[in-house]
Formats: C-alpha cells, sequence, structure tokens
C-alpha cells in the first residue's frame, strides 16, 4: 500500500498549502476519488468549496471545469449537443463539461430534476447519450457536487435515489480561529493557488483505485459493515436506510482509508470514521423525527455506539 500512501500525501500535503485547516475534509475526497466515486460537498457559502476542487486538479495535473447550475441549465449544457456542418453533411458532436477529468457541479440543486438526471446518469454509467449516440467519459472522471444547506428558495432537493450516487457526503466547515488568522496572511497579495504546481499524476487513479481491492477485510469486520447498514433500516426515526449501495462504499470506502495509511487490512475504526459521512444521506429521515431536529448523521453515530463487533472473533481470525 506504501504507492497509495505516498501518493495521497503528496497530494493532501500539497492541497493544504490552499485549503489549510481541513486535512480531514481532504483526506474524504481522496478516499472518493481512489474508489473512483463522487462527493456532495454540503456546507455554506464563502468555506472554500470551489476552491479545494481547483487545488485538487492542480495537484493532481488534470483537466478541471466548473459547472454553474442554475434553473435555465439545459441537459445539453451538462453533455454536450450535435451541431449540423453544412459543408461536410453530417452532424457534429460538441462535448460539454462532463468531458473533463474533474467537474464541479456548484449549487446541483438549483439546476432542473432534468439536468440533474443527465449529470447523474453520466456519474453512475460514466458515459453520456446525445442524440442515441453513447460517448464514454474520461478517466478519471470525478464529481463534485455542492449544496448550500441554508437556502432552499428556488431549488430542487435530490431525490433520494440520485443522492445514492454519491460516494460520500462531506462538510468543509468554518476555520477554527488559528487557521483563519494563517488564511489572511496567506492571502496577502497573491492567492497561493496562482503558485500551486503539480504534486502527482492524476492519470495514476483507475490504477490505484484496483490496488485499493487488494486491501484484506477480515470477515468480522465485514460482518460489521453489514449489521451497521441493516440497523438503519430497522430504525423508527427513518423512514428509508442505507441501501447495497451505501453498504459497498462503506466496505470499498473503508478499504481506501486503510490503504491511505499505508495498512493492507482494514480496522473497526475504519468502518466508523466513515460511515456517517457514507451512510447519512442515504438514509430518509421520518418527517418526526426532522421536526424534533433529529439529524441522519445522529442517528448513524448512535447505531455506532450501539452496535458491538465481536473483537474474540477478529482477534482469533
Amino acid at each position: 500500500m506504501e504507492s497509495i500512501q505516498t501518493f495521497s500525501r503528496q497530494v493532501i500535503d500539497n492541497v493544504e498549502r490552499v485549503i489549510i485547516g481541513k486535512r480531514e475534509a481532504i483526506e474524504m475526497i481522496l478516499v472518493a476519488l481512489l474508489c473512483e466515486g463522487h462527493v456532495l460537498l454540503e456546507d455554506v457559502p464563502g468555506v472554500g468549496k470551489t476552491m479545494l476542487a481547483r487545488a485538487l486538479a492542480i495537484s493532481l495535473g488534470i483537466s478541471f471545469k466548473r459547472l454553474q447550475c442554475t434553473p435555465d441549465l439545459l441537459p445539453n449544457d451538462v453533455t454536450g449537443v450535435s451541431i449540423y456542418n453544412q459543408e461536410t453533411g453530417e452532424f457534429k458532436f460538441i462535448p460539454g463539461p462532463a468531458f473533463t477529468n474533474i467537474l464541479l457541479a456548484d449549487e446541483i440543486n438549483r439546476a432542473t430534476p432534468r439536468t440533474q438526471s443527465a449529470l447523474l446518469e453520466s456519474m453512475g454509467e460514466r458515459q453520456v447519450s446525445v442524440d442515441g449516440v453513447t460517448h464514454a467519459l474520461q478517466r478519471p472522471f470525478f464529481v463534485i457536487a455542492t449544496q448550500n444547506p441554508v437556502e432552499y428558495e428556488g431549488t430542487f432537493p435530490l431525490p433520494e435515489a440520485q443522492l445514492d450516487r454519491f460516494f460520500l457526503k462531506v462538510g468543509v466547515g468554518y476555520l477554527d480561529p488559528q487557521s483563519e488568522s494563517q488564511m489572511l496572511l496567506n492571502l496577502g497579495r497573491e492567492h497561493p493557488i496562482e503558485q500551486l504546481q503539480q504534486a502527482a499524476d492524476g492519470r495514476d487513479i483507475p490504477d490505484l483505485a484496483q490496488q485499493v481491492w487488494d486491501v484484506h477485510v477480515d470477515d468480522t469486520v465485514r460482518d460489521y459493515v453489514v449489521r451497521i447498514v441493516h440497523a438503519t433500516r430497522r430504525r423508527s426515526e427513518l423512514l428509508l436506510g442505507a441501501s447495497p449501495r451505501g453498504s459497498h462504499a462503506l466496505y470499498r470506502g473503508s478499504q481506501a482509508y486503510a490503504a491511505m495509511r499505508g495498512r493492507s487490512y482494514v480496522l473497526p475504526d475504519d468502518v466508523k470514521t466513515l460511515a456517517p459521512l457514507v451512510l447519512s444521506h442515504r438514509c430518509l429521515m421520518h418527517p418526526e423525527s426532522a421536526l424534533r431536529g433529529v439529524a441522519s448523521e445522529d442517528i448513524i453515530t448512535n447505531i455506532l455506539q450501539e452496535t458491538p463487533l465481536d473483537i474474540g472473533e477478529l482477534e482469533s481470525a
């Protein structure tokens, strides 16, 4: 796992030259990237979501495009359009923003459901269909979608089936006073991202993603993952628990998280760290629980506290 650990450390350290005080969020985004998943960044404006995506693309030396989602955005504005060439008498395909390595879909909940579906289709299938012709997307293809959890006026909330497409949901959060003071100092004269250089080769990501599968998961830990996910389907506070896709994401993400730390095996603590980020957005809250101010993250935390792990079985394996 040395290659994954080295790759991760180089990227994280480089991104931290621009985004300070948010190493944990950067690590979680890299977990999704190594699993070839996608990330939903849900946080208030001005905390560095766009800058984080840009810094990641520069650090990996791969292409980056930003898509500002608005109600008048059409599916073809995401996937591309076919234009008739009068000289050749043929249609020519003009690729849209989806044809990139890292796509930042800013304020995805402001796009109409039809446009959201076009973007989510490209995320799930890694291809787009325009006028009956299928076009494969590049690898790696990594979508970072953002949404504001405070302002909902004029938005189209993502339905549960589309939220399930995101590997994990991450919040950046405000800086602590010391980090914010350092940020103000760093922003003097020139933004740090203007001097940022490539730190790793993003074209290695598909190969590294294959190596993640080599991380060993003990039977006891695998059963622990399954019991956590099944517990979400039995909670009275939830109308809908996590899907089997959630089980797979938690299992795979734990492997990537372990590999980033140079381990060839998964620990139960890896599962506990990732569970709230992987499962919370996949659970549909009961209206009465939501009115009481109960959050899905709190329920996942309670499940982790209530779900035992048979350490004896793990140690004897």
